[in-house]
């Protein structure tokens, strides 16, 4: 009897060099992908996280910020699915550069979307959404029916893609899905996120290199998740017959305190907290040193005070479930930040 060689799968992920990119890119080479990436110039020096694929997967360098690169890139592949993780992603930080936000999140998802309707239309597109669309919220949990009320240029910038996407679905038929992910951590989280700020300066402070950490709104509530679980979900969602949006998420939901509670035990410390607002402290009980701060900096001009969101959908129809606990996430974070300060 004869046998037919199922053609092997081209992917193409934007945001390679990230956290999601790296474990997605993981996955695919798993699944027996031709896996090629997306990656800034400037981005040349921070390949950390996919240095062990190299050889493996193609790297193109390019940016979301230039529609003749994405033309000339999907041309030159025709890849079968496209994953659009890049983007400028600190909420913080767009607010200080909210057009560069806008160009690269809104008009790169748009972008890649026109390439591929005009060279591949076939081609199934994943876009990353956030719960940041969800910003000032309007029920709890949030689902994919909640209304949207971001609350940054990163927020809106990511809505006008979603929006997008879906448009691109109904208007010309093409397989297009967004996973409104809530936050989702790892040990290749960027040192600029707040929880490998508390890790990693945590572990820092352990090592006797740093004296504390300065923090912002401690009483922000998140939905945290492992950043591998999710980006099962994602390849999950191109395997469906239909496209459709999905929630992704924990449903429950923690404060930064607790976050730092956890992270301190973990890394052997006790924390019991004076004062309140700016001017409260942490005090670690073991040395009685100050070990965190309260800064103005670091609280965001619009506060999104509560993110809790609702996976049933993605449980339902995905099969998806996390396989990581919240204290079990946090752990290997201490972990991992603590085996580089030795």
């Amino acid at each position: 009897m004869e046998t037919t060689n199922k053609p092997q799968p081209i992917a193409l992920i934007t945001g390679i060099g990230g956290q999601d990119g790296s474990y997605l890119a993981e996955l695919l080479l798993e699944k027996g992908y031709q896996v090629h990436g997306l990656i800034r110039r400037s981005s040349q020096d921070n390949l950390g996280l996919i240095e062990h694929l190299k050889g493996k997967i193609t790297l193109h360098h390019g940016d979301l910020a230039n529609g003749i690169v994405i033309d000339d890139l999907i041309r030159k592949i025709m890849p079968d699915e496209v994953y659009n993780l890049g983007a400028q992603s600190h909420v913080g930080i767009s607010f200080q550069v909210p057009e560069y936000t806008a160009d690269v999140v809104a008009m790169g998802a748009l972008r890649l979307l026109e390439a591929i309707r005009r060279l591949k239309p076939q081609c199934k597109f994943y876009q990353a959404s956030t719960s940041e669309m969800f910003g000032k919220v309007h029920e709890t949990p949030q689902k994919e029916t909640t209304p949207f009320y971001p609350r940054s240029p990163y927020g809106v910038s990511k809505l006008f893609a979603h929006w997008m996407a879906k448009n691109y679905r109904e208007s010309f038929g093409m397989f297009c899905c967004s996973g409104i992910l809530f936050n989702h951590e790892s040990p290749r989280r960027g040192k600029e996120f707040v929880t490998r700020k508390i890790t990693q300066g945590l572990a820092r402070i352990k090592a006797g290199k740093q004296e504390f950490i300065e923090l912002g709104n401690m009483d922000a509530k998140r939905d945290w998740g492992h950043a591998k679980d999710y980006v099962w979900a994602m390849w999950k969602m191109l395997q469906m017959e239909k496209p459709d949006d999905y929630v992704l998420a924990t449903g429950e939901t923690r404060t930064v305190r607790e976050f730092v509670e956890i992270a301190g035990k973990k890394l052997g410390f006790d924390i019991v907290w004076q004062g309140s607002g700016v001017d409260e402290i942490g005090i670690d009980k073991n040395s009685n040193n100050v070990i965190i701060k309260i800064s103005k900096e670091f609280y965001r001009p619009a506060e999104v005070d509560l993110l809790l969101g609702d996976p049933t959908k993605a449980r339902q129809v995905l099969g998806w479930d996390g396989n990581y606990t919240f204290e079990a996430l946090v752990e290997e974070m201490c972990r991992e930040d603590e085996k580089q300060q030795k």
